[in-house]
C-alpha cells in the first residue's frame, strides 16, 4: 500500500515561480557558464524540490529565495561533479575517422605500399635499409654483414630513407617549423 506524500499546493508553486523564477534562472545561468538548457534543467529540479518539501515554506525565512538559491547551487555543484566523473563524450565524426583495430585492411595496404617503395630503391640502399630496419641491426653490425664501411651504411640509410619519403608522401611525418629552416 503506497502512502501519499505531502506536496506544495499549486497556487504557492505558481507564486514562487513567478516571484523567484527569473532571478533563480539568472543565478543558475551564471553557475552553468551561460548554458541555457542546463540552467533551465536546474531551475526545474529546484522547483521540484520546493514542491516536494512544503515544510520549507513554513520555515523562519522572510523569503524563499535564500532556500531556493541554496538548493539550486547544490544541484549545480552535484551536476558538475557528476559530469566531471564521467569520461568525455566524443562525437560521431571522431569515431568515423578512427580505424577499427580489428580491421587489418589499413595495415595491409600500408605494408603493400612500403614493400613497393622499398622495391623501387637501388639495391645498395635497399640492402642497408633491410639490415637496419627489418633485421634490427646496428650500423656497425649492418656494415659487417654487408662488408662495407659504417659511414657508407649511414650515408645509404640516409639517402634510402629520403627516397622512401618521396615514394610514400602520405606516410611521411610533417616537418615542424623548427626543423624546416635547417
Amino acid at each position: 500500500m503506497a502512502t501519499a506524500t505531502a506536496t506544495t499546493d499549486d497556487r504557492a508553486m505558481a507564486e514562487l515561480q513567478r516571484e523567484h523564477g527569473p532571478a533563480l534562472l539568472s543565478f543558475l545561468l551564471g553557475l552553468t557558464y551561460g548554458d541555457q538548457q542546463r540552467a533551465e534543467d536546474l531551475l526545474q529540479e529546484t522547483l521540484v524540490r520546493a514542491w516536494q518539501h512544503p515544510e520549507a515554506f513554513d520555515g523562519p525565512y522572510e523569503s524563499m529565495r535564500p532556500w531556493l538559491f541554496t538548493v539550486g547551487r547544490r544541484l549545480a555543484i552535484d551536476a558538475r561533479r557528476s559530469r566531471m566523473a564521467r569520461p568525455t563524450e566524443i562525437g560521431d565524426g571522431v569515431l568515423a575517422t578512427t580505424p577499427d583495430p580489428a580491421d587489418v585492411t589499413e595495415s595491409a595496404v600500408a605494408s603493400l605500399d612500403v614493400r613497393a617503395a622499398v622495391g623501387s630503391l637501388s639495391p645498395e640502399h635497399r640492402a642497408v635499409l633491410v639490415q637496419i630496419y627489418f633485421h634490427g641491426l646496428s650500423v656497425n653490425e649492418a656494415a659487417q654483414a654487408l662488408g662495407i664501411p659504417a659511414g657508407t651504411v649511414k650515408s645509404r640509410s640516409y639517402y634510402g630513407l629520403r627516397a622512401l619519403a618521396r615514394c610514400l608522401p602520405g606516410y611521411s611525418r610533417p616537418t615542424s617549423s623548427a626543423t624546416a629552416g635547417r
